[in-house]
């Protein structure tokens, strides 16, 4: 299944928990419960941007964007983390005056079970979509998951909460939950955000994957006599981009240098998934300078 189908599948089973969650809400009244039911709107709204932005994502490179779209899947998590914010503030609105008004539960039997039935739902889709997003290296799909796994939580501390006033008869127990849960619900909205920013300024690939790139160079300069230098790692989506210079005796032909070079880019594109390579050739006695003061300002 494409990433694409996963967050379809993801909408559908949104609007699902939209139905139970409200359902387990109008039925009992508990504001905890209505905030459980707002985040199911965020995921709702996360996922159909998320949708559009991998469609984008996926288009190939064009006269205005030669390198490609994959930054898009970068926006999709910002704006997932930005609506977790806005989720957040109207969960905590309403229990505020939740807190200041108490007002009594009914039918909390009822509205536990339809929490319990859509959460079950978020789990196994959640499961099975952060699996696929590691797979593919998608940040779209890894942030839809992991709110949905938010979610998850949230519905179990909810019923959690729930249980407890049913047990205390402490009405002031259901706002203060659904203020919990705003909390918990802005660190991950606060990760998201984070995490997007970090891909939107080119961040370097992960320390793992940087070995391996550095493990490929050295077989090859061990064997043929070359240095390599100025390794530069980032990450745009699914993509993974390593620049670098490749310094050849002086004695080599410009088609030895070429085959030697195309031989590089090509383990180093089999040893990591998705990576593109893109090689400098110099002589060995020849050197690049970079970060000069002149060439700073």
């Amino acid at each position: 299944m494409q990433v694409s189908a996963y967050l379809k599948l993801s909408i559908a089973v949104a609007l699902a928990t939209i139905a139970l969650k409200t359902g387990a809400w109008w039925i009992s009244g508990s504001v905890s419960l209505l905030s459980d039911a707002m985040e199911s709107l965020v995921n709702l709204a996360g996922a159909m941007f998320a949708l559009a932005m991998v469609t984008i994502a996926a288009r190939p490179p064009d006269d205005d964007h030669p390198y490609g779209h994959h930054k898009a899947e970068y926006f999709s998590s910002g704006f997932e983390g930005v609506l977790i914010f806005v989720a957040a503030m109207g969960i905590i609105w309403a229990a505020v005056d939740r807190l200041l008004n108490p007002q009594p539960l009914e039918s909390v039997g009822w509205g536990v079970a339809l929490s319990v039935v859509s959460s079950m739902l978020n789990a196994a889709l959640a499961v099975a979509m952060l699996r696929k997003a590691r797979a593919h290296r998608s940040m779209a799909l890894e942030a839809d998951a992991k709110h949905l796994f938010t979610d998850v939580w949230t519905s179990a501390g909810v019923v959690i909460g729930l249980g407890a006033v049913m047990a205390t008869g402490w009405l002031w127990l259901d706002p203060v939950i659904a203020i919990v849960v705003a909390l918990n619900i802005l660190r991950a909205g606060a990760s998201l955000v984070r995490r997007s920013a970090d891909g939107l300024m080119d961040q370097a690939l992960e320390p793992d994957v940087v070995l391996e790139i550095q493990k490929t160079l050295d077989s090859f300069a061990s064997a043929n006599t070359l240095r390599f230098d100025h390794v530069t790692t980032r990450r745009a989506g699914q993509r993974r981009f390593v620049d670098l210079h490749m310094h050849m005796p002086s004695s080599w032909t410009l088609g030895r240098a070429a085959a030697v070079r195309t031989s590089v880019e090509q383990a180093l594109m089999s040893a990591v998934p998705g990576l593109r390579a893109s090689i400098q050739l110099l002589p060995m006695n020849v050197e690049a300078h970079f970060d000069d003061v002149k060439d700073l300002l």
